[in-house]
């Protein structure tokens, strides 16, 4: 018989083994979170440099970190018995890693999350969706999809707040807890051994870098994409589909038998009860019942869960949505596809254009190519060498790389490469976990024993590595993420000046209240394009911008701080290629200075007239 998880083999007789130290797991939680508490005053934000917060965070965060590490491994050696213990230390965790933004900062980390905030105030104001309206700076496509921002327009009311940014920060830590139940539900499916249902989970948060889930539709649509998944795959199955994956001679020591059959009848109310949530996806965002679509249809291929049904009406679904609401940039999309369709290396880049620069920058792309990879690896691993648990679990090894061929399709505006690593994140967790955690009992060969002990070294190394690997990948390009509440107000003026009908230019859109007012104002991100169109562009840049706008129109050009920051980061613009443009403009007479501060510049586009001294500090 197999031994128990938290057997006593290798401990003294008469001295307690230290899993079963009941204070230890409580006392290393709590030391863990005091070093977390204490870091945080010591992080200033406000100066961060060329490698954002990394070079701000103090030992006693790091220290924290490892600690909890420590104390979740401690818990795995009872995670059979003990389950509130490991869910404790992967709260933790979240917090731990996700919290420090939205406890520390005076302002919406991530400046593009603005626009979402735009959006819903414009909801509330105009009381009406326009999905055919032709709206400024690509906002059309969030009137088209409007749930999420329907939502967050009724919470807005309810609680009584101001605005969306009043909570906007925590949304990774709300969409995270939310999402914890989710994947144990899926991972419970496929693993009877709890320390391999919560490795997988501690992974998954250690490998969700990619900063989808902050408070946008991509975040709230991949939870119900995650809810439509668990439930399918526990109240799916075929009758007659598990064959010998009952039984406990033929499966993996960690693997758990198939769940129990279910009937026509009854697969035809789990359609009508889930129906609702994919409805409630379409309604979301665009691209994830495409990816919804994938996962069920690599589903369907496989005997245990081939419900035709299903597909069809998740396909029915979001082409319905995609020919009413959707209609506009659905055609639209339709329009790109024979350019894109094909194009791997394109489609599969991240970003508009140009390659990362600077120190953080630079370390951030290097720590996602290898986080990707050590997941990547680790799941191979598992895939290849415990076969049994590969055939039992083989549908979410397929759901997990269902995304993929979207590379062949479309770049998602150069988002697909995060968006594949996003949805294949799940699977590829649980299979990365599975190669760390050997199967419980005692070895039964001398291989067996060998592995066991490599996975015991293995184990703490890789959690360790992956999160020290999560810290430049989540944190590395913060400079471009955190905006000075006076960069915001100036933008706010700015924008506030101009009149309906207005147009605003800016280098690129990733700068707080960016799209404020976009149902009133026209917006122009002149440098989202090649680097090489950057570099004519920045020859003679006063008539560049003068040439594209409209005669008649009033149009200002703010250039901010975090544009800087951003077009430099992303390589839209050459080395002081920012500089050049901003002081070439304020020498062009096609252009006066109507505001200026430490923050950023503000100018006027004045064809007729002549530059005027500057207004320092504040509105003329």
């Amino acid at each position: 018989m197999p031994a128990p998880v938290g057997d006593r083999r290798g401990t003294l007789p008469g001295r307690p083994a230290l899993a079963d130290l009941v204070w230890l797991p409580v006392a290393l939680l709590v030391l863990g979170l005091g070093l977390w508490v204490s870091a945080l005053p010591e992080i200033d934000f406000r100066t961060m440099g060329d490698y954002g917060l990394l070079d701000r965070l103090p030992v006693t965060f790091h220290a924290s970190l490892l600690v909890l590490t420590a104390g979740f491994l401690l818990t795995l050696r009872r995670a059979g018995t003990s389950r509130a213990w490991p869910l404790a230390y992967c709260v933790a965790l979240l917090v731990a890693l996700k919290a420090p933004p939205a406890v520390l900062y005076d302002s919406v980390r991530y400046p593009w999350a603005s626009k979402h905030d735009a959006v819903v105030n414009v909801i509330l104001g105009a009381g009406e969706l326009r999905p055919n309206a032709g709206l400024s700076g690509n906002m059309s496509a969030y009137e088209q999809w409007p749930g999420f921002f329907t939502l967050n327009a009724a919470l807005v009311r309810a609680f009584g707040v101001e605005s969306t940014a009043v909570y906007l920060n925590w949304a990774p830590i709300v969409l995270g807890l939310i999402a914890l139940p989710l994947l144990v539900l899926i991972y419970r499916t496929f693993a009877e051994d709890w320390r391999l249902v919560w490795t997988a989970v501690w992974i998954f948060q250690l490998a969700n870098w990619v900063g989808q889930d902050y408070l946008a539709p991509q975040g709230l649509a991949y939870i119900l994409h995650l809810t439509v998944l668990a439930v399918v795959m526990r109240h799916f199955v075929r009758p007659g589909s598990a064959g010998r994956l009952r039984d406990r001679a033929y499966l993996d020591p960690a693997a758990t038998a198939v769940p129990p059959p279910t009937g026509v009848r009854q697969r035809a109310v789990c359609v009508a009860i889930i129906s609702p949530l994919i409805f409630a996806i379409n309604a979301v965002h665009q691209l994830t019942p495409v990816m919804l679509c994938a996962a069920l249809f690599v589903l369907a291929l496989t005997r245990r869960y081939r419900n035709y049904g299903l597909l069809v009406v998740a396909g029915l679904l979001m082409l319905t949505w995609n020919l009413t609401m959707g209609r506009p940039l659905f055609l639209e999309m339709l329009g790109t596809l024979r350019e894109s369709i094909g194009r791997l290396t394109e489609n599969s880049r991240a970003g508009y254009a140009g390659q990362l620069t600077g120190p953080g920058p630079e370390l951030a792309g290097q720590a996602n190519i290898a986080m990707a990879l050590a997941v990547v690896v680790l799941a191979g691993i598992a895939v290849l060498g415990r076969r049994r648990l590969t055939h039992s679990a083989l549908p979410l090894l397929l759901v997990s790389i269902a995304p993929v061929p979207l590379f062949a399709v479309n770049d998602y505006g150069g988002e697909m490469l995060f968006r594949v690593y996003l949805f294949g994140l799940p699977g590829a967790a649980f299979f990365a976990a599975a190669a760390l955690v050997p199967a419980a009992g005692a070895p039964r060969s001398r291989g067996a024993l060998v592995r066991r002990r490599i996975a015991a070294v293995a184990l703490p190394v890789v959690l360790v590595a992956l999160t020290a690997g999560f810290l430049p990948s989540y944190y590395g390009k913060e400079t471009m993420y955190y905006t000075p509440p006076a960069e915001t107000e100036l933008v706010t003026r700015a924008i506030d000046r101009l009149p309906e009908g207005g147009l605003l230019l800016a280098t690129a859109g990733s700068f707080p209240q960016a799209l404020h007012r976009y149902d009133q104002v026209e917006h122009w991100f002149f440098a989202e394009q090649e680097l090489p169109e950057n570099e004519k562009m920045l020859a003679d840049p006063a008539r560049y911008l003068a040439d594209g706008i409209p005669p008649g129109t009033t149009a200002h050009v703010v250039l901010t701080r975090t544009q800087d920051i951003y077009t430099a980061g992303e390589g839209l613009l050459p080395s002081g290629g920012f500089e050049t443009l901003r002081t070439r403009l304020k020498a062009s007479p096609l252009f006066k200075t109507v505001e200026e501060t430490p923050y950023g510049v503000v100018l006027a586009y004045t064809p007729a007239s002549t530059a005027t001294p500057a207004t320092s500090g504040g509105t003329p």
